[in-house]
């Protein structure tokens, strides 16, 4: 029996029959659970004062079950305890307004009796469980509810790396056509988003492959190879990313180069332009000083003469840079 006193903190508590069956408990019907009557899991929000003190002082599991399931930080991963199995594990923040990259943490401690799990933000994949264990139907056993956990999880990482990959397509195609600097910042923000998803996707996929490996009693032989499955899954989505990660840095790179040439272009026709009257301002500033000595100044005609020759000089600059094919 888990003593249970006040009912805050304490999101879930779910009863599994190990038949596919499953009810969910009160508060007061928790604290009388004992291992005879099925498998359960207590769901906790580890924010919560009432949460830490049970968790702490009532729940009876070891040290760093409690120091691991009250962690504020931590990466995915996976540590054998016992007999019993510490996990954290991340999902896709699929929440209103939220980052997709800002993924949310749950904190677990499986063993063949008992799962408790902990968490600050809501979780969907989660959400998802409950709804199915209400309707009366539940995992058969630890293995099972650790295997359906992470299919989830998984499962609503696909929509968002499909996102990704769309967004990368988009933008290629944005580049291609126009080019247009603009681009630099939904191209960075799809970098950083892909860094920040596969930072935590990477050590997910070694959390799940020792669950695999990992000597469990309570894990059967069909569970170890849906979680393979599950594993490998997101071992796509991993590869998925790191192929978005490539393309945006290879768009950005494109974009980069258009910009140069674009910039190199218009400087180019700037350096003709000067080239080309940088004889005629010169020739112009001499013949405008306020000094004696000018020629033409008392021909009528001198004026009319150095236009022309100025013109005639402009048509051997074309000329010479047309052979040169500067133009």
């Amino acid at each position: 029996m888990i003593p249970l006193h006040g009912p805050d903190g304490l999101i879930y508590a779910f009863l599994m029959d190990r038949k596919g069956g499953a009810r969910e408990l009160s508060w007061e019907e928790a604290g009388q659970w004992d291992a005879s009557q099925g498998l359960l899991w207590l769901h906790f929000d580890y924010s919560h004062g009432n949460s830490r003190r049970w968790l702490s002082d009532q729940s009876g599991l070891p040290a760093l079950a409690v120091d691991s399931l009250l962690t504020e930080e931590t990466r995915p991963r996976a540590a054998l305890l016992g007999s019993g199995l510490l996990l954290a594990l991340r999902g896709v923040n699929l929440n209103p307004e939220a980052d997709p990259e800002d993924m949310v943490s749950i904190r677990l401690y499986v063993s063949e009796d008992l799962i408790v799990s902990t968490r600050k933000r809501k979780l969907l994949s989660i959400s998802d469980m409950v709804a199915e264990m209400r309707s009366g139907v539940g995992p058969s056993d630890s293995g099972d509810f650790l295997v359906g956990l992470a299919d989830r999880l998984v499962m609503r990482m696909s929509d968002t790396v499909d996102e990704f990959e769309d967004r990368v397509a988009d933008l290629e195609e944005q580049v291609l056509y126009s080019g247009n600097g603009e681009l630099r910042q939904p191209l960075a923000q799809l970098r950083r988003q892909t860094i920040g998803l596969r930072r935590y996707l990477a050590p997910q996929r070694e959390a799940l492959a020792r669950v695999v490996n990992e000597p469990l009693g309570w894990m059967d032989d069909h569970a170890r190879m849906r979680m393979r499955e599950v594993s490998d899954r997101l071992v796509r989505h991993i590869e998925d990313l790191d192929a978005v990660r490539e393309r945006a840095a290879v768009t950005q790179e494109e974009l980069m180069s258009r910009m140069s040439d674009q910039l190199n272009s218009r400087l180019y026709v700037l350096s003709l332009v000067a080239a080309i009257f940088l004889p005629l301002g010169f020739l112009t500033g001499l013949l405008g000083v306020n000094v004696g000595g000018v020629p033409g100044v008392e021909n009528p005609s001198a004026f009319s003469e150095f236009s022309l020759f100025l013109i005639v000089l402009v048509a051997v600059q074309i000329w010479i840079f047309r052979r040169k094919r500067w133009l």
